[in-house]
């Protein structure tokens, strides 16, 4: 059996995310608001940081159990962090005045209001840089996916970039590093690709067990 807990941040809206774990092959999928690492924690599978919130919010709720989240990370836990939950992974952003969760090295920027309509809303096309990501397995290249922000990243190390998209610049649109995955788009909101990719991480978490 698969488990698979969502972390909620106090946002809300992360039914459609639940639906789709279900619907692609996690048996047991919680929204919790606590990692404290306890016996029930400790049988998780995989963990999901959705891309709903705002930043300092965000880092406030995970920040009250931020040692067990490490623990997680330490052993090696399958970690899909979606949007805002791609982005609190690094250092820094400018959406927050907080200091970011430092797992991730890089920045969080503001897309360029001079160039482009924020927030980016829609539909775009990745560019797959990656041909042995896990998470895009099966998954086409120039496939289309769902956005919905105004920040993105910005790695030091370019080497974790999978895909890319562009939105009058070029922006990493996910990373790979070790147990990580991140999406800058929405999977959940992404039609059959997206529901691959959910699928995808669900066997990821699968394998590690």
């Amino acid at each position: 059996m698969v488990k698979i807990s969502i972390f909620d941040y106090g946002a809300g809206n992360i039914f459609s995310l639940k639906s789709s774990l279900e619907r692609n092959g996690a048996e047991e999928v919680s929204i919790i608001n606590d990692l404290d690492f306890d016996s029930s924690v400790d049988e998780l599978d995989g963990i999901v940081l959705p891309g709903v919130g705002n930043f300092d919010p965000a880092i406030i709720s995970i920040n009250k159990c931020r040692s067990g989240f490490a623990k997680f990370i330490e052993k090696n836990t399958p970690i899909l962090g979606i949007c805002l939950g791609m982005e609190m992974l690094f250092e820094k952003s400018e959406e927050g005045q907080l200091a970011g969760l430092d797992i991730i090295k890089g920045e969080v920027l503001s897309l360029p209001k001079k160039l482009v309509k924020i927030p980016h809303i829609g539909w775009n096309c990745l560019e797959i840089t990656d041909k042995d990501s896990k998470l895009f397995e099966g998954v086409p290249n120039r496939s289309w996916v769902y956005f919905v922000h105004s920040y993105y990243t910005t790695p030091k190390n370019s080497d974790i970039i999978t895909s890319k998209s562009n939105y009058g610049i070029n922006i990493p649109a996910s990373i790979e590093i070790n147990n990580i995955y991140c999406t800058q788009f929405h999977p959940e909101k992404s039609s059959t690709t997206g529901e691959k990719m959910i699928k995808n991480f669900v066997k990821i978490c699968k394998r590690s067990k």
